[in-house]
């Protein structure tokens, strides 16, 4: 019989998840199912399903004030904002000032216990920092990342809005659910219509 994914296979398809980029990194080669005709590799959304599972259960250990959750891309604004009304999840969009896991004096300073990038490269400031104060990061990664410094990671296209919307849509439901504030998927209360935005 084959295993209960978090969302319907039709979902990670239209969502985009799986459409990662013409180059693809030794170290994303794992998650990758094939490479189309035009060159794009995609993820295989199994995989993907397993690593949010994970990703769930480790986020679960930590209060939503204890993580950050970081993205300089612009199609992770409106995830990020769900994410925080959603779960109380502390979100960073758009620049990321340096020193604020670091600096205390900062306005901005935040002490958090884990870090998560939609994008280690683009991220890299944030991730610098999350280094420096040794917690640990987790990462959205795409085919053309590296998992340099990442402590786990998260297989899937990083850079489209309804892709990113979608993961992180799903990250917070089973956050929820691994922490018992929702007991069921129909519990939680936002759609995922909610993260990706209107465009």
């Amino acid at each position: 019989m084959p295993k209960k994914l978090l969302v319907p296979m039709e979902q990670y398809l239209s969502s985009g998840i799986r459409i990662g980029s013409k180059f693809k990194t030794k170290f994303m080669e794992d998650y990758i199912y094939k490479i189309r005709p035009d060159g794009l590799a995609l993820f295989d959304a199994n995989r993907i399903d397993e690593r949010l599972v994970i990703a769930a259960k480790f986020m679960s250990r930590f209060e939503p004030e204890k993580i950050i959750f970081v993205s300089r891309r612009e199609a992770g604004i409106n995830p990020l904002k769900a994410l925080k009304e959603s779960t109380g999840i502390f979100a960073v969009s758009g620049r990321y000032l340096p020193g604020t896991l670091t600096n205390v004096s900062n306005e901005f300073f935040q002490e958090s216990k884990l870090m998560i990038v939609c994008d280690p490269w683009t991220d890299k400031n944030a991730v610098e920092d999350a280094l420096k104060m040794g917690i640990p990061i987790m990462g959205i990664c795409d085919t053309n990342n590296t998992k340099n410094n990442m402590d786990l990671i998260i297989p899937s296209n990083n850079k489209g809005r309804k892709a990113l919307g979608t993961i992180i849509w799903i990250l917070a439901r089973e956050y929820l659910k691994a922490r018992g504030e929702i007991k069921k998927d129909e519990d939680f209360k936002y759609s995922v219509e909610d993260f990706i935005g209107k465009q």
